[in-house]
């Protein structure tokens, strides 16, 4: 009730980009999770094939954040969220529609487009709309995408049970909706005019030094958030002897988000600043990593150990999920005071781009720590891993909060004007 009470308190424009958040989640964990197995069991194509397609689909998205964030300065982010969910409405429509490897890799380039496109440009379109109320928008929608990615892979299960093809229109159909709600309800709002080149600002963005530290302490967050999708559910399975067990982890996140998130987000809201805050959501994320890695490598012996097994698992998944309500609203606040408001579209391009890289090393490292632990019996490894990166990550905003250098609050700011 906490959720629904908070989300009509806010203007039509920022419900309807909350509600877009739950249907982006749900419509990308629907068909992506799933394409792998589509192209290499369905379409018959070689492991080497398969990495090619998926990896142009993450490079098109992680490598092209700072254009989106860019373009949602220039243009505005209203017209490049409606432009990203469109293009990703064509990319998805075409995995439906081809087994060529030209059109796959249309559609790969297209859908990765759009995420880069719509992803920044979203947050810097709900930091402009949510002015002081930052912190309670960013909490509502991490509580939206979370629960986007929890009905995503239920409703892709479903559906494959008549073909893929099936999975890839629904997700194309939902983005659609979202295309044209968007176009219909979003306020269109005047954007500053450019002062000089988009390099210029690149130049600009990347010469602010307390951002690109913070950028860099942040790479832990992503890198354990990322654990969710993989060292988590590897150790749900192996701790209980049950493929099912890896949902149990985005059960147990998902009904935590909606019963704690806002909350958690008010009660530290007026407490403290927000890189002690952040730090403490990092520390948490670590600490995560702990209970599980304590029946790491151990094998249930009926039913018994099986649900003993489990309990430290999601004991993990639950602190993880903790860490990550504790410090990601108030990331998502600070990003924009870094700079000037022309340029919160850029911000978070840049934020994003460094992060979508970080991911991506650091799931190569775990997932070297997991195969390494498994051939030397070390089952400890990845766990330990993770907890590191975490730790380092809040030992390096610890260090950004008590030189100074994150943004301090800012003073009450006024409502955008509508565009005439």
């Amino acid at each position: 009730m906490t959720t629904w009470r908070e989300l009509r308190g806010f203007p039509l424009a920022i419900r309807l980009l909350l509600i877009n958040q739950l249907g982006v989640n749900t419509g990308f964990y629907l068909l992506i999770p799933y394409l792998a197995t589509h192209l290499g069991e369905d379409l018959g194509m070689s492991a080497a094939v398969v990495g090619i397609v998926l990896g142009v689909r993450n490079l098109s998205q992680q490598g092209l954040f700072i254009i989106g964030g860019s373009a949602a300065d220039r243009l505005g982010a209203r017209r490049v969220i409606i432009a990203g969910c469109a293009l990703r409405t064509v990319g998805f429509a075409l995995f439906s529609l081809g087994d060529g490897l030209p059109v796959l890799l249309a559609a790969s380039v297209l859908s990765g487009l759009a995420g880069a496109l719509f992803n920044p440009a979203v947050r810097a379109y709900l930091a402009q709309e949510a002015g002081e109320r930052k912190p309670e928008a960013f909490a509502l929608f991490n509580v939206f995408a979370t629960t986007g990615a929890l009905i995503g892979p239920l409703l892709g299960s479903a559906l494959l049970l008549v073909d893929f093809r099936a999975s890839a229109l629904t997700a194309a159909a939902l983005f659609a909706v979202l295309t044209v709600a968007q176009a219909l309800v979003l306020p269109d709002r005047e954007v500053a005019p450019a002062t000089g080149g988009v390099l210029a600002d690149w130049r600009d963005v990347l010469g602010n030094r307390a951002f690109v530290a913070f950028s860099l302490a942040m790479v832990g967050m992503f890198t354990l958030e990322n654990q969710l999708y993989l060292l988590l559910p590897a150790g749900a399975r192996e701790a209980t002897g049950w493929d099912g067990a890896a949902g149990l982890v985005f059960l147990v996140g998902t009904l935590t988000n909606l019963a704690l998130q806002l909350r958690i987000t008010r009660a530290l809201k007026e407490r403290g600043s927000r890189g002690r805050w952040i730090g403490t959501g990092l520390a948490l994320m670590a600490l995560a990593f702990l209970p599980p890695m304590a029946v790491a490598g151990a094998t249930p012996d009926g039913p018994g150990d099986a649900v003993l097994y489990a309990l430290p698992v999601l004991a993990g998944a639950l602190l993880l999920y903790l860490g990550v309500m504790v410090a990601q609203p108030f990331v998502m606040e600070l990003i924009p005071r870094f700079g000037r408001p022309e340029l919160t579209g850029t911000y978070f391009g840049l934020f994003y781009m460094v992060s979508g890289v970080a991911a991506a090393v650091g799931n190569t490292v775990v997932g070297w720590a997991m195969d390494t632990g498994d051939q030397e019996g070390h089952a400890w490894l990845p766990w330990v891993c993770c907890v590191v990166f975490g730790l380092l990550s809040a030992a390096g905003v610890g260090w950004l909060h008590r030189t100074r250098a994150l943004p301090a609050r800012s003073e009450p700011e006024p409502a955008p004007a509508v565009a005439v």
